[in-house]
């Protein structure tokens, strides 16, 4: 082929990486075009793998520190230091979808506390600029546990102390920012999201994001009174309605507290992307594919492949979407962005089809290539 042909998946969660996603779409480009020049650009876009790619683009060097999980356990969480100095801190490290025994945990007991001790550690080293991955999160707190962990203290109508959690909040009466880590006022956090959702309501991290995360239905509702409440709370400090900032739902509402200490908000897609230099990459390809472990209405709302999508059509290239499965209620709209959308699932059990991810993906790629000769 004349041109390049760039690869620029996010990560199949549960199954591949964003690198072995890739290699498994090289692998099925290459037995149609075995000379042809291809460009792995692994992505991520806030949540899973957002460090590694991060890393891998500007350098630095990974460190850890053990910090509390989601399940309350204690975990050794990494996180990366950049060469300027910046903190890279994936929230799915600490808080993801994919934690050992999270699932065991009821979702109204599952804590971010884990993330506020990181900043906490990070603080501590002197570092005061922060780049902070949203996606993948297990959570839905609204970023009390993290508030808890940084000072802030919750207290019920009789003063009493409350536990950081989504429990904890049913009996919010006031939330007390004066404890609150004074060296926050010193620093820069850089939200990379996947989402642009609003804290509360249809939109809301609850109403979007609980289902998948294990909150019963007839618990949504209650749940995102809860988060509500709290936004009352952080809504009057900041004499702004934060809770209605684009982004503070994400991750839980984890987006929406450190909006509250004075984050700003970008997307983790678009940010990677410019880091590995998708534009220059794309710049005279020939062709583009990218893809993700799901594809649904969530795709359009600031995931990896919408970032591939929109900077392939800005060039020129066509772009071919590749996912483990397809939401059928979303493929028009899906449609209008990438030529070609392909699932690896029917006919195929879920489990198996997880199993034989890289082989599966291979010969999607395949198929597709043989349709772009």
């Amino acid at each position: 082929m004349a041109s390049s042909i760039v690869i620029a998946p996010d990560s199949f969660k549960g199954s591949l990486t964003a690198p072995e996603a890739a290699q498994a779409m090289a692998d099925g480009v290459r037995r149609v075009f075995p000379e042809a020049d291809i460009r792995l650009l692994p992505l991520a876009d806030g949540g899973e793998g957002t460090l590694d790619a991060v890393l891998a683009a500007r350098g630095g060097e990974r460190q850890s520190a053990v910090v509390t999980g989601a399940h309350g356990q204690p975990l050794e969480a990494a996180w990366g230091l950049l060469p300027d100095g910046t903190a890279v801190v994936e929230a799915a490290r600490v808080v993801g979808l994919t934690l050992p025994g999270v699932a065991q945990v009821p979702v109204a007991r599952r804590t971010t506390a884990g993330l506020g001790e990181l900043l906490r550690h990070c603080l501590d080293r002197g570092l005061r600029r922060f780049w902070i991955g949203l996606g993948g999160s297990v959570t839905n707190d609204g970023g009390a546990g993290l508030l808890g962990a940084l000072g802030v203290r919750f207290m019920d109508t009789f003063g009493r102390p409350l536990e950081p959690t989504l429990e904890g909040l049913e009996f919010l009466r006031e939330a007390d920012f004066s404890a609150l880590d004074p060296r926050l006022r010193e620093c820069e956090i850089l939200l990379l999201s996947d989402v642009d959702n609003v804290l509360c309501g249809p939109r809301g991290a609850t109403a979007v994001f609980g289902p998948q995360k294990g909150v019963a239905p007839e618990e949504v509702a209650a749940f995102d009174g809860r988060l509500a409440r709290l936004a009352e709370e952080g809504d009057y400090r900041e004499g702004l309605q934060v809770s209605l900032f684009p982004g503070s739902g994400a991750a839980g509402g984890l987006g929406y507290a450190l909006l509250l200490l004075g984050a700003e908000q970008g997307s983790g897609a678009e940010q990677v992307a410019d880091l590995l230099g998708l534009d220059a990459a794309l710049a005279g390809a020939r062709w583009a594919i990218t893809g993700e472990g799901r594809s649904d209405a969530q795709t359009l709302s600031g995931k990896a492949p919408l970032a591939v999508a929109r900077r392939a059509k800005a060039a020129g290239v066509p772009v071919t979407l590749l996912s483990g499965d397809i939401d059928p209620a979303a493929r028009e709209a899906l449609a209008a962005w990438f030529g070609d959308c392909r699932s690896l699932v029917p006919g195929v059990a879920a489990e198996e089809a997880m199993a034989r991810a890289a082989e599966l993906l291979a010969d999607a790629a395949e198929e597709a290539a043989r349709e772009m000769k």
